[in-house]
């Protein structure tokens, strides 16, 4: 271990919170904060005080609402602007303002962007940072200097890129922060700037730093598609500061996902980067982060993404079999993620064993058994159906093949569902867009020993359905008050067929503690839809624990 340690800093909540369709609120913010501290890093940049309204916010109850373990807060800003005095421009004075600890300048690296972004010459450039540099550690302050588009300044003018690294230094900042701005560096790039300026600069590879030694870091965006790798690059080469957005948040392809680094750094390398044990809670923390965000989870995702560990070739299953370790980089549970098999076309015994075994069926030994479910997966999905996204209607398929009948809650006796819609609405005028149109549908079922009749309303035919299933049925089964549908998701297979194209429906269901995916397929969306929801309540009721009535 290093006599310095290693620095993870989290912009998720300013850089990250310039991603397009991204608008955190103050209340947004500090409700991450504390799942970035679990994580274990080790700053949190909490936005732009003096610049940014809501951030000003931020700091101001953060200091009183907010118990970091792990984490001190840093607060953004800009250096003095030209012509002035540092302790006399009030953005300088709102960083001081804000009692972050830590506070980080943004500072013009590229002489093309001083003299024409700044409107200034290269001399003040350079005393821009060195005056604010100065009065902000006078004042007691952490700081850490972004070299904003050092990558590029530095390919275009070597020596005063190098001169603006060396002004932050020489007036007190500990890190400078070597930043690929545009996104469009390549790693072997990385590794040649970073290692020329620490030669140029005198500053110790990050392994052999010792407190109070100056530290290169690094911070990508993800236009070229490798900031992960420009970051590993940079750390080998002896950055030892990096910085990212938890899910890889932030303007246009997004910056380098924290997640991503910390867990190659720490799996890979060895390198302890993070306080605590976060790395173990990273996939609860990343798809808790979402949840507030309001952006859903990649599910591709490395590490910590839903299908990062999930299996559906048959030749996979069958070596995962053996040794899970065969056709996984890592295991799972290092990163707080789980294995997963899809079922699938492509699926042979042993994939059938193997979710069976996550799902909870011992299926071992039954090869008979295996073979019927796989030859009903196959079909099945050669019909339209999709499995490696509907556990649940794949879990009712294998408990039909295993008791040799489907638990049966009700019979239906007959569906309708109508829209009606006033005289006019077809249109596209102000007068069609304001009409209503009112969908209603009608469930005759037995259930509970008697005939239901119940109906519904809704916003379309299928929530109609929705309603008037459920109102059936409660009746019968209280426990589906708490049932609710949270996610619908309609595709058209054979489009060339056009409206008499096969429609397959994946309906997503909640009871408020647990949620379960489900598919219909259809000539038409309702049909389709009807089939999905009838398995919903189904699976619900089964894992309930409910008994037929």
């Amino acid at each position: 271990m290093t006599a310095t340690p290693f620095h993870v800093y989290d912009t998720t909540l300013r850089d990250g919170a310039q991603q397009e369709g991204m608008n955190l609120s103050v209340a947004d913010k500090l409700a991450i904060a504390p799942l970035l501290d679990e994580l274990g890093v080790g700053f949190i940049e909490g936005g732009w005080p003096g610049a940014v309204p809501k951030d000003t916010e931020f700091f101001r109850r953060a200091a009183k609402e907010l118990s970091l373990r792990n984490a001190v807060l840093a607060a953004f800003g800009a250096t003095r602007k030209a012509g002035t005095r540092a302790w006399d421009d009030p953005q300088v004075r709102a960083l001081l303002d804000s009692e972050a600890p830590v506070v980080t300048l943004v500072a013009k690296s590229d002489v093309r962007h001083v003299e024409r972004a700044l409107r200034t010459t290269p001399d003040e450039g350079l005393a821009m940072i060195s005056d604010t540099v100065a009065f902000l550690v006078g004042e007691g302050r952490r700081v850490v200097v972004d070299a904003e588009h050092f990558f590029d300044g530095y390919r275009f003018d070597p020596a005063y890129s190098r001169a603006a690294a060396e002004a932050a230094f020489t007036a007190g900042a500990e890190v400078v922060v070597l930043c690929d701005t545009n996104g469009g560096m390549l790693p072997h790039w990385v590794t040649d700037v970073v290692t020329e300026v620490r030669g140029a600069l005198g500053v110790p590879h990050g392994r052999d730093a010792a407190a109070g030694d100056h530290l290169l870091g690094v911070h990508a965006h993800n236009d070229s598609g490798c900031a992960v790798g420009n970051t590993l690059a940079a750390v080998a080469s002896g950055a030892w500061h990096v910085q990212g957005t938890v899910n890889g948040y932030g303007e246009r392809t997004g910056n380098v996902d924290l997640v991503t680094v910390v867990a190659n750094l720490e799996l890979k390398h060895g390198l302890r980067t993070l306080a605590g044990e976060g790395l173990a809670e990273a996939t609860r923390i990343a798809h808790a982060v979402a949840e507030i965000t309001n952006i859903s989870p990649y599910a591709r995702q490395p590490y910590v993404g839903a299908s990062a560990f999930a299996h559906k070739a048959g030749l996979h299953a069958s070596a995962i079999k053996v040794d899970p370790d065969l056709y996984q980089h890592i295991d799972p549970t290092a990163v707080g993620n789980d294995m997963r098999m899809l079922v699938s076309d492509m699926a042979g015994r042993a994939s059938i064993e193997l979710k069976g075994r996550e799902l909870g069926y011992d299926l071992s030994g039954q090869g008979e058994l295996l073979t019927r479910v796989m030859t009903r997966v196959k079909d099945a999905e050669a019909q339209g159906y999709t499995f490696d996204a509907a556990d649940a209607s794949f879990e009712l398929l294998l408990r039909e093949e295993l008791t040799g009948t489907r638990q049966t809650y009700f019979r239906v006796e007959s569906w309708r569902t109508i829209v009606e819609t006033t005289a006019g609405t077809a249109g596209h005028d102000a007068a069609s867009r304001d009409a209503d149109a009112v969908a209603e549908a009608t469930v005759k079922l037995h259930a509970g020993g008697e005939r239901v009749v119940a109906t519904g309303e809704g916003n379309g035919p299928v929530n109609a359905l929705d309603q008037a299933l459920r109102s059936a049925l409660t009746r019968v089964y209280p426990q589906m008050e708490k049932f609710e549908l949270i996610d619908f998701k309609v595709r058209i297979l054979d489009a060339q067929q056009g409206t008499d194209a096969t429609t397959r429906v994946l309906v997503e269901t909640t009871d408020g503690q647990h949620s379960w995916s489900t598919v219909g397929v259809g000539p038409n969306v309702i049909e389709a839809a009807w089939e999905s929801l009838i398995d919903a309540y189904v699976y619900g009721l089964v894992h309930a624990g409910v008994e037929p009535r």
